[in-house]
């Protein structure tokens, strides 16, 4: 392991002690929070690779380091990197896989910026980016198995694709374009390029289908949450509003040029922490 890495892996972690996320997470009991906070610094770590980590063999080298930390988390030897998820793990038996998972998300914008990525990719890259993060978050929610699994489901996607809308401008900035083929194909888009697409004067057309296929994956966490006790659902429930606001910004907003910067509703998120946090 590089000291680079180490150093790296460190300055993650205090950057995930400052965000609305691990925010949300401090109404949990501590064994609970210092479990999120654990799997959120190993997000925020391996996401800080793929976008910052140098050139595409350094960021490589970056995301196999990690990779080799959590294999050696579960079998037993010196974690290294993955040291802070030894005692979460013995305490909720988080799935390898879908910590595996999360790297080979971040492998995806490694290996090529992605852009224009046909609908199966895109539902795939959600999945380990965002889907396989609530897979390891409800084991310490204590939610049942099933339920847990399809609440990270439709959250993770819900999410996922309110980011992907929200930040356009900015992934088109750094070469990548999530907006799916098919609907820039509807839109008579057949050789996307980021610059293309986001210099259009309205991409209501491309953008409006996925924010109606977020809205569809919102409902029905929310369902799922509906049925569950309170207690297990306060965490997702706060994420939920709080990405919920985001999207009713983004609905009235729409997509036509000039676009305004979205950015984290502090209100919102102090809304539902009050809301769900507390009472």
């Amino acid at each position: 392991m590089s000291a680079a890495i180490d150093e790296a892996a460190d300055v993650a972690r205090q950057r995930a002690r400052k965000s609305s996320f691990y925010r949300a997470m401090a109404i949990l009991p501590r064994e609970k929070r210092d479990a999120m906070f654990e799997i959120y610094s190993f997000c925020r770590a391996v996401d800080d690779i793929a976008d910052e980590g140098g050139d595409k063999a350094t960021k490589k080298a970056g995301l196999e380091s990690w990779r080799r930390a959590i294999e050696a988390l579960y079998d037993g030897g010196h974690a290294g990197l993955a040291e802070g998820l030894v005692t979460p793990l013995r305490e909720f038996s988080f799935a390898r896989e879908d910590f595996l998972a999360v790297i080979d998300g971040m492998e995806m914008d490694v290996d090529s910026d992605i852009v224009a990525p046909d609908t199966a990719t895109l539902d795939l890259y959600c999945d380990r980016v965002a889907s396989a993060v609530g897979r390891l978050s409800v084991r310490v929610f204590g939610l049942p198995e099933g339920e847990g699994i399809a609440l990270a489901h439709h959250l993770g996607r819900a999410l996922q694709l309110t980011n992907i809308l929200r930040d356009v401008d900015e992934d088109a900035a750094i070469g990548r374009l999530y907006l799916p083929r098919e609907n820039l194909a509807a839109a008579g888009i057949q050789d996307p390029t980021p610059e293309k697409v986001t210099a259009m004067a309205n991409l209501d057309a491309i953008c409006l289908p996925l924010l109606q296929q977020a809205k569809q994956h919102f409902e029905q966490a929310d369902a799922i949450m509906a049925a569950q006790p309170r207690e297990k659902i306060r965490a997702p429930k706060i994420m939920s509003l709080a990405y919920g606001a985001i999207w009713r910004k983004l609905e009235a907003r729409g997509f036509k040029q000039p676009r305004e910067k979205i950015g984290t509703p502090k209100l919102a998120l102090a809304v539902a922490i009050l809301r769900y946090g507390f009472f």
